[in-house]
């Protein structure tokens, strides 16, 4: 029977489990200088599971995680087999359940998409009336329905016995925003426990997940011990256990305490401390004055040049000034709309989504940490007590999430910068939005693992020939030390081409060893220790093997590339301990379990109905839902010039918290541009911080709900997500609704909670809380809309529509939410019906936002996009913080030949320029200036026919516009003043991101001039409309 919270243990197939036994693995060829030795398969290897953490991996026993004393919450069970039978002897395995096809039911309705350029005016085009719908029965047309599902709407949140899991990356409890495949099996991502206990393959009781520690009832977890040595020193703020003879003091004067912030300055800044109000919340939040811009109302059809010339800032929500200095920076938690309807009948009538977008592990240069035994938490709903708490007095605080009433704890008195007790008010605590603790051993359900890292290479002919070994094992050496951990960091390497090789580091050995294991059908572990081996200790034959590998496989003919098996050896070596797998393909995977077929047609690629974007196999998923169970992520390097099917690739990282990087024709001499960006965000990849075994909850004061999740992780239980990795640069979105009115209420929070383990092996939360006013008109809401975070929401919900029904009925959708909203503005903000397209002055930029998504790789049509190219565009999509979304969405376009000092900045002593940011319009351009363009993921230098001599020789290095190549791809290092400002520019707009902008400096003649013009997306092209037709068919459409 099939464990809460768990796949079936009596269905393998179901969770992507391999059986181990089979025939033994066989010894390869020697291809190079390492030493290579017999292993005897007629042993088995039985390995418990001790309290730390071993080198042995049982070589033909299948790993059991419910069966150790450490059980992760949702560690997928497999069938227990008895030890290796010995050569020539096969297990049977279980037949593999047929999967019912769920047909998708959808209605198709008549499209209010424009229609793609053509003579006739889109203003006189006819469009459907079908308009969002937001009552108790969405219809499955495209819009979408923001509000909570409705009553007996389909849900995927159950408990499995013999459905598989589903192909969706979030989990939707909307049934039109499920995703579903067609001729592919329907599959949900979701279990939910039934409790916080399960019972073990030996009938013992365990705790089966965190979801008993972060999150739903009190800690359960008491006997368990804090083994880890690096706990027991102080980090940050530390709080001493009370004086026995310790008085309560008289409380404090609440009333006349300012507050202070989170500064998010450049620079460390020294950690202020001084008394807040946060019972200003109890306050009226009335007589707050609006700014005058915000309720400006425009017409877009005479003022369409709405572009702010510097970055679009976040809008402040309307609070009260002490309250608003203590407020989560935006960059980390975002809501789209900054002023919460009071009720569901309100956001529904607003047609504006509701959703959170966060970047809860971004690199901080100002971080408070508290280490202390006892972490204040509300008793009823496990809130973490933040700034936006009110204290009845100095006894007891109001939980701002559930209200229920709590008890100060004693420790909680004593203030670490004074080191006096008496006032919890000044508590680290209570003064910052953002703050990590140091957890205790109860928020454990094992000891700390270990920095981990597996390195899979594909080593194919086709892998060899694009040279990416050299680069990847280069950029490995040059930061071995800098690899995230301590002294338990452990490191290993696999690589594949038709078969697996596996190699043994072990301590003493003049040279690393090879093992080759032929037997790809049933893949094991061919020898229990040494494949997973302590970086310090064997530092130097690791450095071997790096420089050894790229010349190992020169002379190879093996064309196929058996990816499964590789994946499935390399989760059996991390199933003990968890970590990271790092996966470089080159191609379309074609032996072996998880083989694929090409499924690119160019001919269809215009056709928004019949691309790939579903997978074709659900092997991908179900073996990362294994690893994300035992605490193993999958990022994957895709480094191809032709097609790999990422639809297929990606779930191995989406469903296991992983990244996926995207090389298209990657190599090593014909394409050099690619070869350093690999360089470049390797090197960050390598050495960026990272968290292990985490999970995140997201809370929302009662009467809010969430229900939708976007990003790559998996739903743990209802509303805990997965991570086995957690990294600096992943983003998340989530959807919400008002399930109970708010109108007693005048401010609302949220608190998202992410418990990891740090690289040095220590348990950390670390806490973001956010709170907005409440707002009982339809005026309100729309003065506090977030167009940029709205923009980032409707995409990832565009994102899933594409896969569970079509990329037209995405389109659809997208244009959809642009009418309605201002549809509805017009009709219940305005009491005059004036001419022209009336919006807010909050999203004077939505319709632009939206036509740039629509010309977004991810959603536009028209025979440009490989299909790779758009699947990767849609995981970043995903997958991105929404600064960097944006970017990719709607770049930003500089003059740049005329840079000057005025306005700029001063950053460690460098004058950074700060040109305006002109609109996407080759209106803007002139021949004799340079223009830069800012993709986020690139950038492009355009130098016009008769740009200026001085540009050309101080900055380019050329004597004439005549000598520039046709495509340059840097900028000399010239010693001149131009040159330096330019410079220093472009490497400010490099700095921090979690990728390599790759920059191409063009002239008209340039082959890639086409895609600088692809990016402006303010202009006509032949399968899209202008911005000002676009503004034209909205009104049409919002007119009738």
């Amino acid at each position: 029977m099939a464990q809460p919270g768990r796949l079936g243990a009596s269905s393998p197939a179901q969770n992507g489990a391999v059986s181990a036994a089979g025939t033994p693995y066989s010894n390869g060829p020697v291809q190079n200088t390492l030493m290579h030795s017999q292993v005897s398969v007629s042993q088995g290897y039985s390995s418990p599971f001790p309290e730390s953490y071993p080198h042995q991996i049982p070589a033909k026993t299948p790993l059991n995680p419910a069966s150790g004393p450490y059980n992760y919450g949702d560690s997928q069970t497999v069938s227990s087999l008895n030890s290796y039978q010995g050569p020539g002897q096969t297990l049977s395995r279980l037949p593999l359940e047929p999967n019912p096809v769920t047909p998708l039911q959808n209605t198709i309705p008549l499209s209010r998409m424009p229609p793609p350029p053509s003579s006739q005016t889109p203003a006189a085009l006819p469009a459907s009336s079908d308009s969002f719908l937001y009552g108790p029965n969405p219809s499955l047309s495209s819009n979408w329905q923001y509000g909570h599902p409705q009553v007996g709407s389909k849900t995927n949140h159950f408990v499995p016995v013999s459905t598989q899991p589903s192909l969706s990356g979030n989990t939707n409890l909307s049934r039109n925003n499920q995703y579903a495949s067609l001729g592919t099996p329907s599959l949900q991502n979701n279990y939910v426990k039934t409790g916080d206990m399960s019972t073990a393959s030996n009938g013992s009781v365990v705790e089966n997940s965190y979801d008993a520690i972060e999150g739903g009832g009190f800690m359960a977890s008491s006997q368990l011990t804090n083994q880890n040595p690096k706990m027991s020193r102080n980090v940050g703020y530390s709080y001493p256990s009370l004086p026995p003879g310790y008085q309560n003091t008289s409380p404090p004067n609440m009333s006349e305490r300012p507050s202070t912030a989170l500064q998010y300055t450049s620079g460390l800044q020294p950690f202020s401390q001084s008394p807040l109000g946060a019972n200003h919340l109890t306050t009226r939040m009335g007589g707050l004055s609006l700014h005058s811009e915000g309720l400006r109302v425009i017409n877009l059809l005479q003022e369409r040049n709405m572009l702010p010339t510097a970055s679009l800032k976040a809008p402040v929500p309307n609070l009260h000034e002490d309250i608003q200095k203590l407020n989560c920076n935006p960059e980390l938690f975002r809501c789209t709309l900054t002023n919460i309807p009071q009720t569901q009948t309100l956001l529904n009538k607003a047609k504006l989504p509701l959703g959170l977008l966060l970047h809860p592990f971004k690199d901080l240069l100002q971080l408070p940490v508290v280490t202390s035994n006892t972490i204040v938490r509300c008793r009823s709903c496990r809130t973490y007590i933040n700034p936006f708490v009110s204290f009845l007095d100095q006894r007891r605080w109001k939980c701002n999430l559930c209200y229920r009433v709590n008890d100060v704890p004693e420790e909680f008195m004593y203030n670490p910068i004074t080191r006096v007790y008496g006032d919890p008010l000044r508590r680290p605590e209570v003064q910052n939005a953002t703050i990590e603790f140091m957890a205790p051993s109860e928020y454990m359900l094992r000891p700390p693992q270990p920095p981990v890292y597996l390195f899979v290479f594909d080593v194919s002919h086709n892998a060899v020939e694009t040279g990416y070994l050299n680069s990847v094992c280069q950029s490995l050496l040059d930061n071995l030390d800098s690899l995230p951990g301590n002294t338990r960091t452990k490191i290993g390497f696999i690589t594949f081409d038709s078969t697996i090789h596996f190699y043994s580091l072990q301590e003493g050995l003049s040279q690393p060893q090879m093992l080759i294991v032929s037997d790809i059908e049933d893949v094991f572990i061919p020898m229990p220790e040494n494949l997973l081996v302590n970086l310090n200790e064997n530092k130097e034959l690791i450095q071997d093997l790096l420089k050894t590998l790229p010349q190992m496989f020169t002379k190879s003919l093996e064309t196929h590339s058996a990816l499964g098996p590789a994946l499935q050896s390399a989760y059996k070596l991390m199933s003990p301990t968890g970590g990271r797998i790092s996966v470089f393909q080159t191609q379309l995977p074609s032996v072996g379990v998880g083989a694929l077929k090409s499924r690119d047609e160019p001919n269809q690629r215009s056709s928004a109905k019949e691309i790939h974007l579903t997978p074709s196999t659900d092997f991908y998923k179900k073996l990362a839902l294994d690893c994300s169970g035992q605490q193993v992520a999958v990022d994957l390097f895709l480094l191809s010039g032709q097609y790999s099917d990422l639809a297929s690739l990606g779930c191995i990282s989406r469903y296991s918290a992983g990244s996926v990087y995207y090389y298209p024709s990657y190599h090593h001499q014909h394409n050099p541009v690619q070869v350093e960006k690999l360089q470049k965000e390797l090197k960050r990849y390598l050495t960026r911080k990272i968290g292990f075994e985490a999970v995140m909850r997201i809370r929302c004061t009662k009467g809010l709900s969430i229900h939708t999740f976007h990003g790559n992780f998996f739903v743990r239980s209802t509303d805990l997500l997965s991570l086995p990795n957690v990294n600096p640069d992943a983003g998340y979105a989530v959807q919400m609704s008002v399930e109970e009115n708010l109108t007693d209420i005048q401010v609302v929070s949220f608190q998202s909670a992410l418990l990891y383990t740090s690289s040095k092996g220590e348990r950390r939360i670390r806490v973001h809380t956010m709170c907005l006013p409440v707002v009982s008109t339809l005026n309100e809401v729309y003065l506090g809309a977030d167009v940029q975070a709205i923009t980032g929401l409707l995409a990832n919900m565009a994102v899933d529509r594409s896969i569970s029904a079509s990329l037209s009925d995405a389109r659809d959708a997208l244009v959809n939410a642009v009418i309605d909203s201002l549809s509805a503005y017009r009709t219940s903000v305005l009491n005059s019906q004036q001419p022209g397209l009336l919006v807010p002055f909050s999203l004077r930029l939505f319709p632009l936002f939206v036509l740039a998504l629509l010309k977004q790789k991810s959603f536009q049509t028209g025979t440009t996009a490989h299909l790779d190219e758009r699947i990767f565009a849609m995981c970043q999509v995903k997958n991105q913080p929404l600064v960097y979304l944006m970017l990719m969405t709607h770049p930003n376009l500089y003059r740049v030949d005329n840079l000057s000092d005025e306005g700029a900045l001063n950053i460690n002593d460098k004058t950074i320029p700060q040109p305006s940011i002109l609109q996407l319009s080759v209106e803007k351009l002139s021949r004799d200036g340079a223009f830069l363009m800012d993709a986020g993921t690139v950038m492009m230098l355009w130098v016009g026919k008769n740009c200026g001599q001085n540009f050309l020789s101080q900055v380019l290095g050329v004597p004439n516009y005549a000598s520039l190549p046709l495509c340059m791809t840097y900028l000399p290092d010239l010693d001149t003043a131009e040159s330096a400002r330019i410079g220093s520019f472009i490497s400010w707009l490099r700095e921090h991101r979690p990728f390599f902008p790759v920059l191409y400096i063009i002239r008209d003649e340039s082959p890639l001039k086409a895609t600088f013009l692809q990016y402006m997306v303010e202009d006509r092209t032949e399968s899209a409309l202008s911005y000002y037709e676009f503004l034209l068919h909205v009104q049409q459409q919002v007119n009738k």
